[in-house]
């Protein structure tokens, strides 16, 4: 006899934790209650470039998981704490872009996923007969935030993370989709855990959050350096600093994360392989070639940026790290690198250099109109701040 949904419920909890995953809850498969919301979201344009999310598939899933899988009955919300220490940067003696902690272990997708899957097969076995289910880790269209504060996991807070009480917001969400009649887990209480505090909406380099909850994904230097595929805006250049792959500032400020010093280990497929992960050597990196770049960001979340796109936010690190020893692997990316995007990066940050030498030789034989005008524009602000010398 297969167990009722009570006790399926305890079993699927009892299996989750075993596997490996730090916190776990159960939530009915049905409407979102934020969906109005992110509906605005999309409205005001601030999902930037990602047009992905406005399509009307991505829009179904969100709305209502049943149309991510026919006849889902229920949602095993999932939480994988990933590893938030990091070397301190005044150990590094060269110029380092830093990575979000998050991407600085294995791929979180493909961690996950393995995961699910394998709490899937022991839902079927637990129910008894053929179970449909369907992994979903950030990719699927699932209002994740909200799947997991209704399951119980915690509650979201005014950056946008959600915050699990003990852990803090340096979590990964998945969900599991089932065909199954499940028992719901009790849910946070949707008061607003975050009072008064404002410490991650004043911290923002780029001041991304138009209000608390609201996030304008365009000024978000997470989006910039991962999803954007174009160039940077220049005036948010300087204020992305030595970040290559996305930013944790909203995180590092929380008062959530400060309060967990006895916060639980970190998965150890996300555990950060060593320093050479937190911070990327930049000069080495953008020296790098096409199967070398390969190799450092296979089975990681860096793949996502794309290889010029990582470079692009190399030269943009190099320009903020105001250290001349980066000046000769700048005019080379300049002058040979196949990419428009990464040589006009290249000049901007020769420019914030004083390159002027460099700049100037790389004018004479530069083709391509916008990596003109990057230089040009990188000349004339070198030239007030020699003539005030």
């Amino acid at each position: 006899m297969s167990p009722g949904p009570g006790e399926l419920s305890r079993l699927i909890l009892e299996e989750a934790r075993a596997l490996g995953f730090h916190r776990v809850g159960i939530g009915p498969a049905g409407p979102a209650l934020g969906h109005a919301a992110y509906e605005a979201w999309l409205a005001a344009g601030m999902h930037g470039e990602m047009d992905y999310l406005a399509a009307d598939d991505h829009r179904g899933g969100r709305a209502d998981l049943r149309a991510i899988l026919a006849g889902a009955r229920s949602v095993v919300a999932v939480a994988l704490a990933h590893d938030a220490s990091l070397v301190p940067a005044e150990r590094l003696t060269r110029p380092s872009g830093q990575v979000a902690r998050y991407a600085r272990g294995r791929d979180y997708h493909l961690v996950m996923k393995e995961m699910l899957r394998e709490l899937a097969a022991r839902v079927g076995r637990h129910a008894g007969r053929p179970v449909a289910a369907r992994p979903c880790v950030d990719t699927a269209p699932v209002l994740e935030r909200e799947v997991a504060a209704r399951a119980g996991l915690g509650f979201v807070g005014k950056n946008n993370m959600l915050i699990a009480p003990g852990i803090g917001s340096y979590v990964l969400l998945g969900e599991l989709l089932l065909d199954v009649e499940l028992e719901p887990s009790a849910a946070e209480a949707p008061a607003a855990r975050c009072g008064e505090c404002r410490a991650c909406l004043d911290a923002c380099p780029t001041g991304a959050f138009v209000g608390p909850f609201q996030l304008d994904a365009r000024r978000c230097i997470s989006y910039l350096t991962i999803e954007h595929r174009g160039p940077i805006p220049r005036e948010l250049r300087p204020l992305i600093g030595t970040r290559v792959f996305g930013c944790d500032v909203c995180q590092e400020v929380c008062p959530f994360n400060a309060a967990a010093p006895a916060r639980v280990e970190p998965a150890p497929a996300l555990r950060s392989s060593g320093p050479d992960r937190d911070w990327l050597d930049l000069v080495r990196v953008l020296g790098l070639g096409t199967a070398q770049l390969r190799r450092l960001v296979r089975r990681t979340s860096l793949r996502r940026a794309g290889r010029d796109g990582l470079l692009r936010n190399v030269c943009v690190a190099l320009g903020n790290a105001d250290d001349p020893a980066a000046v000769p692997a700048l005019a080379r990316a300049l002058g040979e690198h196949r990419s428009a995007l990464v040589r006009s990066h290249a000049a901007w940050a020769l420019g914030r250099l004083g390159a002027r030498d460099q700049l100037g030789a790389a004018l004479a034989g530069e083709a391509d109109p916008g990596v003109r005008g990057e230089i040009e524009a990188a000349l004339a602000e070198i030239e007030p701040v020699r003539a005030g010398a």
